[in-house]
This record gives C-alpha cells, sequence and structure tokens, in this order.
C-alpha cells in the first residue's frame, strides 16, 4: 500500500460534476492498493496516519496528529500510485491491485479510519474519473509506503 498525504486547509472530490467528498483543515490521503496488502497493512497504515504529527503546536513545530487538531480526512483511490515508471517512457501498473482486489482493502481501509478517528470519512468514487481540489497548507506532503 502507498500513500500521499497532503496537510489542507480545504479540500474536495468531483465525480461527474457532484461532489462526492469534502473537508476544512485536515489530511488529503491519496490511497493505492497493492495485490499483497493485507488488514494487517491496512490497520498499520491507518493507524500511522491517524498518529503521523504533521500540525503545527503553539511553537510552530510539527507535533500534532489530525486527531489533536480536530482535523478532517478526505481518502481517494488512486491506482496510479503503484506506477512502475522505471523502463521506458509509459508506466507499468501491474504493481497495482485489479479492482476486485482493490475495492474491498479500499473499503475496509476507510472503514478502519472511521473506527480510529471516530467520524465519517469522505471519499472519491473508485474507479471514478475524478477531480480533487485542495489548497496544501505548509505545503506538507509526505509519501508513506508499507513495504519501506
Amino acid at each position: 500500500m502507498r500513500t500521499v498525504i497532503q496537510r489542507v486547509q480545504h479540500a474536495s472530490v468531483t465525480v461527474e460534476g457532484r461532489i462526492t467528498g469534502q473537508i476544512g483543515p485536515g489530511l488529503l490521503v491519496l490511497a493505492g492498493f497493492a495485490p499483497d496488502d493485507t488488514p494487517a497493512t491496512l490497520d498499520w497504515m491507518a493507524r500511522k496516519l491517524v498518529q503521523l504529527r504533521i500540525f503545527s503546536d503553539d511553537e510552530g513545530k510539527m507535533n500534532r496528529s489530525v486527531q489533536d487538531v480536530s482535523g478532517q480526512m478526505l481518502v481517494v483511490s488512486q491506482f496510479t500510485l503503484l506506477a512502475d515508471a522505471r523502463k521506458g517512457n509509459r508506466p507499468s501498473y501491474i504493481g497495482a491491485a485489479p479492482p476486485p482486489v482493490a475495492i474491498p482493502l479500499y473499503e475496509q481501509f476507510v472503514q478502519r479510519l472511521e473506527q480510529l478517528l471516530g467520524y465519517p470519512v469522505p471519499t472519491g468514487e473508485f474507479g471514478a474519473d475524478m477531480q480533487v481540489s485542495l489548497l496544501n497548507d505548509g505545503p506538507v506532503t509526505i509519501v508513506l509506503d508499507s513495504k519501506e
């Protein structure tokens, strides 16, 4: 599993002209799933995201988590995070889980985040052509990979 986390002032995702998810201050999480991801992988990533201290404290140091600042989280599936572009000019997506595998992983991941945060987590729409809008705060952008 690979995620790109962006600390945002606000973010939204739109599918066919309708907003499927939006948040105020918090984290936009782009999530890609691999065929060998397990419930343990999802749990590790969810816990890491909820506890990641990338929000400023009173002294301006990144020392608070999304929970500490009562922030929100928006999750958008993005299989292209698993692209391999080391050879040639056309990325290979063989490392990404196919939809029959990825959809349940995505749903379980969102459910785990909701359990840890204690509130609903808005999302994009799996497999749809989505437009993601955000105002990155900082900017703070972090890549997390469960295999590294």
